[in-house]
């Protein structure tokens, strides 16, 4: 995706000076900032405080961690420690999981002269397949659209819903909520966006309102409650989100609130698809009971950030300073609730049966319902 003219994707190694860089999303929407990543105490901190987030980029984050340290000490200790520390960072998003096995897997067999090397072109082809994937979702996604937008009167928008970020900032590009948005915007067809604010971290608002400026895209920021007015008075005709983890049984795990847009999109007829790359599938569960929630700082509720009117950044209070509060960050939408799931590999229904459809070699593995 684009920023102004220049190409960016959301991490990636610069070859002069031997470093990772990443888009730093904390200070989104006012001001763009690339920062470095260079020790494991750096990769930690930018997974864990959310300098990047969305489970496709949380993989890839730690999978440059991995290499990164391999080069400095690439003795099985610390390969050991290093996926040991990561892994421990955000408990939910089964991508963190997938990449840190997958670059293990990749190095243990290796003498340590070989894994710097091998490191750098894993990580890497995880980056790649990522995009690969994303761009796929797109393309499934924009059948969905084109479709809808065939029964619509004289050329008007398909309204599209959707909850927290899963654009290009969440992966290493394109997105996977957003994919389908951008090659319907590609493609000539026009498309509306209702951005929920998605709070407490207010992603929606700093992050997918920012790429849909950015993009040119037609979008309205809404307060997380609204999307159930809008269902009822005909205002949405599609919900997309996206998935930080989906079981072998297609329950999906999502930003906190996922779950009530599901619901009055069941009460509304409203369809409610969910972006699934292949990497964020937890083959191993079936009831989304089971997935780990993450429970967050309390801070992140009881403040918000923002641009005063002076121009500068800074963080407010917006509760008595003695009330504590509760963040859970993840709910869960049981499958019975989910039109479909969009993969690289198509569209299917959220069950164990629609996920084998499209994935029969995980049919082994798949845990069962």
């Amino acid at each position: 995706m684009k920023v102004g003219d220049t190409h960016y994707r959301s991490i990636w190694f610069d070859e002069e000076a031997q470093v990772v860089r990443i888009i730093d999303q904390r200070w989104l929407p006012h001001e763009f900032r690339v920062v470095a990543l260079e020790t494991l105490d750096d990769f930690a901190t930018a997974i864990r405080d959310m300098w990047v987030r969305g489970a496709p980029l949380i993989g890839a984050t730690a999978a440059w961690g991995v290499a990164m340290l391999v080069r400095e000490d690439a003795s099985d200790a610390n390969l050991a420690s290093t996926v040991e520390v990561l892994m421990a960072t955000r408990p939910t998003a089964v991508n963190l999981r997938w990449a840190l096995a997958r670059m293990r897997e990749a190095l243990e067999p290796l003498p340590p002269e070989e894994r710097w090397p091998a490191a750098r072109a894993e990580a890497q082809a995880i980056c790649e397949e990522d995009v690969a994937i994303n761009e796929a979702i797109g393309e499934h996604g924009l059948a969905l659209i084109r479709e809808i937008a065939a029964g619509k009167p004289g050329g008007a928008p398909v309204n599209i819903l959707t909850h927290c970020n899963a654009g290009w900032l969440a992966t290493v590009d394109w997105g996977t909520a957003t994919a389908p948005i951008y090659k319907a915007e590609a493609a000539g067809i026009a498309v509306h966006v209702w951005v929920d604010e998605t709070r407490p971290r207010n992603q929606g608002a700093h992050l997918t309102a920012w790429e849909m400026a950015s993009h040119g895209i037609s979008h309205h920021l809404i307060v997380d409650n609204a999307g159930g007015h809008l269902m009822q008075r005909g205002q949405v005709d599609l919900v997309i989100v996206g998935t930080d983890r989906t079981t072998a049984c297609g329950d999906v795990a999502n930003k906190i609130g996922t779950y009530l847009k599901a619901l009055a999109a069941h009460d509304n007829g409203v369809p409610f698809y969910v972006a699934l790359p292949s990497p964020t599938i937890d083959w191993t569960l079936c009831d989304g009971k089971d997935i780990p929630i993450e429970e967050r700082g309390q801070d992140e509720v009881r403040k918000v950030w923002g641009r005063l009117e002076d121009g500068a950044v800074t963080q407010v209070t917006i509760c008595p300073y003695n009330t504590p509060a509760a963040n859970p960050a993840f709910d869960v939408t049981p499958a019975k609730y989910v039109s479909g799931l969009i993969t690289e590999r198509g569209v299917c229904a959220a069950s164990r049966e629609g996920l084998l459809s499209l994935f029969p070699e995980r049919t082994r593995e798949a845990a069962n319902g």
